[in-house]
């Protein structure tokens, strides 16, 4: 896995660090580690966005949308949910679909991220229960928090795509079949709009 530096928490390893200091050490990982599947399509290191920087994304456009279309959702259930989501690859790494790795393997590797990040918080337990949520889908916030990361992804695909860095329509396709609320589906529309503009040019 590419980083831009080490794992922070090697800074306070041995020391008698309390756990939210651990935690906070350990989930800064997340600014250090770049999205892999952007350095797979060949966007540099100086351009590829970090974990971090896509959570914050998607946790910001999970508040605007749920706000301003979802109102029967639990918003802090879900915005929650946004912000930890990506917490299995503090330790794991970011695996991409081209990794040699299988499902259950991944999952299970993840979780135990999430766990060793969460596990000694107060409220730890709520925390890690809302990751397997999202992982397993199991409720309606859970299939819209995951339909939110389809979303951002295929939103940040075309601004590299109008930086010049990569070609999305290989990403619309996917993301156009995982989307199935409405009012997502027409967001998605309006982007591929944006994105059909740019190819005119």
């Amino acid at each position: 896995m590419q980083t831009k530096a080490p794992n922070p928490v090697n800074l306070v390893e041995g020391q008698n660090t309390l756990p939210i200091i651990k935690a906070y050490f350990e989930f800064n990982q997340l600014k250090q580690l770049y999205r892999q599947g952007w350095l797979r399509r060949n966007v540099s290191l100086e351009r590829c966005e970090t974990v971090a920087e896509h959570s914050f994304s998607m946790a910001i456009l999970t508040m605007l949308l749920a706000d301003a279309y979802f109102p029967n959702l639990d918003l802090l259930t879900v915005m929650r949910m946004a912000l930890v989501h990506d917490f299995g690859e503090v330790y794991a790494g970011d695996f991409t679909p081209l990794d040699p790795i299988a499902p259950a393997e991944k999952t299970r590797l993840e979780r135990e991220s999430v766990v060793q990040v969460l596990g000694n918080l107060p409220q730890g337990e709520m925390y890690i229960a809302l990751w397997d949520e999202f992982e397993t889908g199991d409720s309606v916030e859970a299939q819209f928090v995951r339909q939110i990361d389809k979303l951002e992804f295929v939103m940040q695909a075309t601004v590299y795509q109008q930086q010049g860095l990569i070609d999305t329509n290989e990403m619309f396709e996917r993301v156009q079949q995982a989307l199935t609320l409405p009012e997502l589906q027409e967001i998605f529309v309006g982007l591929a709009k944006t994105q059909a503009g740019e190819e005119e040019k």
